[in-house]
């Protein structure tokens, strides 16, 4: 298993941490390119063009990228890294699971509300509960993730989901199986990954894959 919460998955695509040095599944790992303007760029969706430098999902490993730019040493040449690297990536990552799950309301997979998220767990028609990391402990509680086959993601706030499906606030949420959903739960465990050394009520539950 990765830093970023990932399994590795049987034949999966694997790269190294240029940080821990460990191999892991890239779905587990933040891509990282070099800009032409020798700036270190992050590739969240793992299209740039140009080599990639690979960092585990995690908080401690990214700021030591940072702080000691091991990504000159991958690179073999000095490049230049952004003092707001980290914080660039965990934005990134919000943006794309929030963005993620919108497509997924639009095509019917994605619904949200304590009642509506209710019926689709009794129906099983649910493969992943989301729920606000600040939102009520005594609401989440009432809801549970599918058994067996379900999923949890508890690492976004109410305003960060709400973002997903055009509110103020969202707390609770459900998706249906698909490969978006697949998409948000990889998603969801790397922003998971840079959340849990923080503590307090952005880490939530954390995230639990299919």
């Amino acid at each position: 298993m990765t830093r970023g919460g990932q399994n590795k998955e049987r034949g999966a695509p694997e790269r190294t941490c240029l940080v821990s040095r460990e191999t892991g599944s890239k779905s587990g790992l933040i891509r990282f390119v070099i800009g032409p303007d020798d700036q270190v760029v992050p590739d969240i969706a793992g299209k740039l063009p140009g080599r990639g430098m690979y960092v585990a999902a995690n908080r401690s490993l990214l700021d030591k990228a940072v702080k000691k730019n091991l990504f000159s040493r991958a690179a073999k040449r000095p490049v230049k890294v952004p003092e707001t690297l980290v914080a660039d990536v965990e934005a990134q990552l919000v943006a794309r699971v929030a963005s993620l799950i919108g497509l997924a309301r639009k095509a019917g997979k994605a619904v949200a509300g304590f009642e509506k998220v209710k019926n689709w767990l009794v129906n099983e028609d649910a493969q992943v509960l989301v729920q606000a990391s600040d939102g009520s402990g005594r609401g989440k509680n009432k809801l549970s993730s599918p058994p067996g086959k379900g999923a949890f993601i508890g690492v976004l706030t109410a305003s960060e989901l709400g973002l997903a499906f055009g509110r103020e606030h969202v707390i609770h949420a459900a998706l249906a199986p698909g490969g978006l959903t697949k998409s948000i739960v990889e998603d969801a465990a790397r922003l998971s990954g840079l959340r849990e050394d923080l503590g307090g009520a952005s880490t939530g539950k954390g995230t639990k894959n299919i």
